[in-house]
């Protein structure tokens, strides 16, 4: 018998009981196959009695069965129930005498809750619209020269976009801090690697001037050592190179992509891959945008275990993205509860998105999922090549349609919600992710 009481909104536990001779036999039958090959001192291979295999590995095993018959134990309840397990249960052995009938069991689980939805008419949404202007295509091309710049000594006083080589030291209240030191540091002044007020009071330097000079660090600085403080700085600068452009010429053009080189194509090259660019990034935040509209109409609890799996997810995640930049984060303290507020709203986007896709038939028909693996082929020489990638295993064609899947689901919130176009700003745009 089974029986399945309500312990709150979400938590549910099962008790139920397992016939004894099943954990029996399954004990018995691995005994007996552990017995054919076990190595035990004092016996010769396969001659060990079967008391002293009992006495070896008997209780692993029981703990083995025991487990393996609660799991199916649970299953089928939760299946005859019409239970649906959210995360994993936590069994309790209520009774396990060896000499009764039955074991019985506790299993504490939660189940999913019903997502309730509110009414997404009554919701403001920003819908970011941008078209690319020839002044974007224009400096487009000369950021893709700035990156491709040599740099030639020079002896004057700073510019910005010069490439400085410098040392320099910090102090804090009169004592060296932590990251406040750096020597042989070579840096081009004006693509943001180092602060704005720093860079500004490089700008005017001479070759092998020392200055000193008071800086204030941003109240959010990623080092909370010295966020918001005011620091003190002696810069050392060793060199100055002023930034050569290439020329807009055939080896230019194939080094961004005009296979053929042709300077003609260059604009319409770089026009492309913005367009193609600005599209994504517009994709993206608007997404986003759509997502806090869900949330805001979705009334229902989050299960704990399922955001506890994600919180995990997202710190490990957290913790390869800071490693694959060189930082070492086996010195520091990550905890899951730190990840947990993001994680219990992408658990609730997940089930919303679930929900909402099934309810209105926002799947990924095959003719967008072709249209938008195409689109993208349009971006390589070989299309034809790309194409027939994509097509040649099921994975990547199903990594496609989630993605046309969060188009569609896009467009449906903005075509329920109260919908205005906002018209984004270029810089701030291509600085987004």
């Amino acid at each position: 018998m089974t029986s399945v009481e309500t312990v709150s909104a979400l938590e549910r536990r099962l008790n139920a009981s397992i016939p004894q001779q099943e954990i029996r036999g399954v004990v018995s039958a691995r005994l007996k196959n552990i017995a054919r090959n076990a190595k035990i001192a004092g016996f010769r291979p396969g001659k060990v009695p079967a008391k002293v295999i009992e006495q070896h590995y008997g209780p692993k095993i029981h703990q083995e069965a025991l487990g393996e018959a609660m799991q199916r134990s649970f299953q089928e309840a939760a299946l005859s129930n019409n239970l649906r397990v959210a995360g994993n249960p936590h069994f309790e052995i209520m009774s396990d005498d060896p000499n009764a009938d039955q074991v019985e069991y506790s299993a504490t689980f939660e189940i999913y809750p019903e997502v309730v939805m509110g009414d997404l008419s009554g919701v403001e949404v920003e819908r970011l619209v941008y078209q690319v202007k020839p002044a974007d295509v224009e400096n487009m091309i000369l950021t893709l020269r700035k990156q491709r710049a040599t740099f030639e000594k020079v002896d004057r006083a700073v510019r910005n976009e010069d490439r400085v080589h410098i040392d320099f030291t910090g102090k804090l209240d009169g004592e060296p801090f932590e990251g406040g030191e750096g020597k042989g540091i070579s840096v081009v002044l004006g693509i943001g690697r180092m602060l704005p007020d720093f860079e500004a009071a490089i700008i005017g330097m001479k070759p092998n001037e020392t200055k000193s000079f008071e800086m204030k660090f941003p109240e959010d600085y990623h080092g909370k050592n010295v966020a918001g403080k005011k620091v003190t700085f002696t810069v050392v600068l060793h060199g100055v190179e002023s930034a050569r452009l290439p020329e807009v010429d055939t080896e230019f053009a194939k080094a961004i992509g005009v296979t053929d080189g042709d300077v003609g194509r260059i604009e319409e090259e770089v026009r492309s891959n913005l367009i193609r660019e600005v599209s994504r990034r517009l994709k993206l935040r608007n997404k986003d945008n759509a997502m806090e509209a869900l949330l805001k109409i979705a009334d229902f609890d989050v299960p704990r275990g399922l955001v506890d799996i994600e919180a995990q997810t997202v710190m490990q995640k957290t913790m390869q993205e800071m490693e694959s930049r060189g930082m070492k984060v086996k010195d520091m303290q990550f905890q899951p509860e730190m990840f947990r507020e993001r994680a219990e709203k992408r658990v609730k986007l997940g089930l919303i998105l679930s929900e909402v896709v099934q309810k209105y038939g926002l799947q990924a028909r095959p003719e967008q999922t072709r249209a938008m693996i195409e689109d993208y082929a349009k971006g390589f020489d070989e299309e034809e090549q790309i194409i027939r990638w994509y097509a040649a295993d099921p994975k990547r064609t199903v990594e496609v349609e989630n993605l046309v899947l969060e188009e569609n689901l896009v467009e449906w919130v903005m075509g329920q919600a109260k919908t205005t176009d906002k018209q984004a700003e270029f810089n701030d745009l291509m600085e987004s992710s």
